[in-house]
Formats: structure tokens, C-alpha cells, sequence
């Protein structure tokens, strides 16, 4: 399992361990992955996903899964949460046509 926010595309970093001596060897700064379960209105079911901490504020701040979904950028978003928004837009359009 990659350590990958399935929203945001937050991924590892790499930089150094620095000791006292200023002595450098390499390390990973992972980010805060959670697996949070959120409610999708427009498809009226919940969808599991692995995100991180960062990413669940902003899912609220932007009014929802559907909403952060609709206004990411497709090159962040995982395969998965790239179906996630395809179906959301499509439910949207068939609602708003109808």
C-alpha cells in the first residue's frame, strides 16, 4: 500500500537526519494517513477512503466529498476517486437535465 492521500496526492518526502554532530543520512517524512469513511449525497452511499489529516479538513472546508471532489484537480485524485467523481458529475448533470 503506497503512503498516498487518495485526494490530494500527498506522498512521502525525503530529506536527512541530521545528528549533533551535523552528520547527514537520509529519512521519510510520511504524511498522516487515515482511513475515514465519507458520506457522498449526490450517490447517497458511503465510500471508504485512505486520506490524509490535511485532506479531511479540506474535504470540510469545501462542503463535502462531492464538493471537493468536483472542484480537484483529475491529476491529484487516485483512479478510485476519479471514478468517485465521474459518477458524482454524471448523477449531477442527469439531475439537473431532469
Amino acid at each position: 500500500m503506497a503512503w498516498r492521500c487518495e485526494l490530494t496526492g500527498k506522498t512521502r518526502q525525503i530529506g536527512h537526519r541530521v545528528s549533533h554532530s551535523n552528520r547527514k543520512t537520509k529519512r521519510r517524512f510520511l504524511p498522516n494517513l487515515l482511513k475515514v469513511t465519507l458520506l457522498s449525497e449526490t450517490l447517497n452511499r458511503s465510500v471508504r477512503l485512505r486520506i490524509s489529516a490535511n485532506a479531511l479538513r479540506s474535504v470540510d472546508h469545501r462542503g463535502g466529498l462531492d464538493g471537493f471532489l468536483l472542484r480537484a484537480k483529475d491529476s491529484e485524485l487516485s483512479p478510485r476517486a476519479l471514478e468517485l467523481k465521474r459518477q458524482v458529475a454524471k448523477k449531477r448533470a442527469e439531475a439537473a437535465a431532469a
